[in-house]
């Protein structure tokens, strides 16, 4: 169980960084990643927005790793794997710019860390796995 509080509690801080980085530092984040401020804005808040909702999630996981299992399912294999999935085919596709690879990689990390930390850590009943 300390594993998942630890994927939770890097996960949380991973997405909330990111988000707040989106907010507070919009222009230095465009200007390190050498790609144009977001048109409109409201993409780029939109995005802050949901990456901070989902960092607030993972207080779930972190206070009870057997009842959060659901959110770490979701939020880790399925949603950053398949961030990870995109950043990739996107550069592969449309041509994105390489330094996005960095998002494919470290959601692509967190994505395995955290199906590792799920597969190994038996939850200890069926029923504190799901939701009340």
């Amino acid at each position: 169980m300390a594993r998942l509080r630890l994927v939770a509690a890097v996960s949380g801080v991973y997405d909330a960084l990111v988000g707040i980085m989106l907010i507070a530092a919009r222009g230095a984040l465009a200007a390190w990643l050498g790609v144009p401020l977001p048109d409109p804005p409201i993409h780029a808040d939109l995005n802050a927005i949901f990456l901070l909702a989902v960092a607030a999630g993972y207080v779930i996981p972190f206070r009870d790793p057997n009842r959060g299992r659901a959110y770490l399912w979701i939020m880790g294999p399925l949603l950053k794997g398949a961030g990870a999935a995109a950043f990739v085919l996107d550069h592969v596709v449309r041509h994105s710019p390489p330094v996005f690879l960095i998002f494919a990689a470290s959601d692509g990390a967190l994505a395995l860390i955290t199906l590792g930390a799920l597969l190994t850590a038996a939850p200890t009943s069926t029923s504190e796995c799901l939701p009340p």
